[in-house]
């Protein structure tokens, strides 16, 4: 999406691990990354050069990765002052009675399950705001905004109030047992699921100031097709 000496922003697909880890050592974005521009920062251990910040393997969207130290440093700095601006778009399941809402529920490592973030009293304080703009019979497309950054955010808070994002094999997504659904919708929705193996959630914009030249830079993508062939179903 844009790059120069200092940093480069990358439209991720779904699919692919932000970069390497146990299972994962090869085909991450970092791996393509090194392989496109040969240096990265340094800050990180060696496994994450670069990186700022994470998406979920499965959710696609921007993300930007610094080249040299000063720039991830400033970066990082803009992630923990809470000044980058990050838009999600999602399709989630249900109907929201208010257009717009705030989930504030804190986040920690599941007790029972460690590959799984839950809400627990003890955690780490989350923030996520969202916004409806578009409601179909069991489904609805929310724009989201963090205050926050925690791994798996959106997608707890959202299971957490009753409206899993749809698709979402760990937290409850792929479950018909949200929103309504009546058996003669079943079959509709196992199309939809089909058109939607993994969670409908997508990093659509992303604004931080360049530290080089203290501009605010603002980012926007569209939809992957995944997402598109969804909401066109849903229409």
């Amino acid at each position: 999406v844009y790059e120069d000496d200092d940093l480069i922003v990358v439209n991720k697909p779904a699919g692919m691990v932000t970069h390497p880890a146990y299972g994962n050592y090869r085909g991450t974005l970092v791996n393509a990354l090194l392989h496109h521009c040969a240096k990265l920062s340094t800050l990180n251990d060696e496994l994450r050069p670069g990186v700022v910040h994470r998406l979920d393997k499965d959710t696609s969207g921007l993300i930007v990765v610094a080249k040299n130290d000063g720039t991830h440093a400033a970066l990082a700095r803009q992630f923990s002052e809470r000044t980058i601006e990050r838009e999600y778009w999602a399709v989630v399941w249900g109907i929201f009675e208010k257009r717009r809402g705030t989930v504030e529920a804190s986040l920690g490592r599941s007790k029972s399950d460690r590959k799984k973030i839950a809400v627990m009293r003890d955690g780490k304080p989350a923030v996520t705001e969202y916004e409806v703009l578009e409601s179909f019979p069991f489904l609805s497309l929310l724009r989201l905004r963090l205050r926050t950054g925690r791994t798996h955010q959106i997608r707890v808070h959202l299971a957490h109030i009753g409206h899993p994002v749809f698709g979402d094999p760990t937290y409850g997504g792929r479950r018909i047992a949200w929103g309504g659904v009546d058996m003669k919708q079943k079959s509709e929705v196992q199309h939809l699921l089909a058109l939607m193996p993994r969670q409908a959630l997508h990093a659509k914009t992303l604004g931080f100031i360049h530290p080089a030249t203290n501009k605010f830079l603002t980012f926007d993508s569209e939809l992957p097709e995944d997402m598109k062939k969804l909401l066109a179903a849903l229409r």
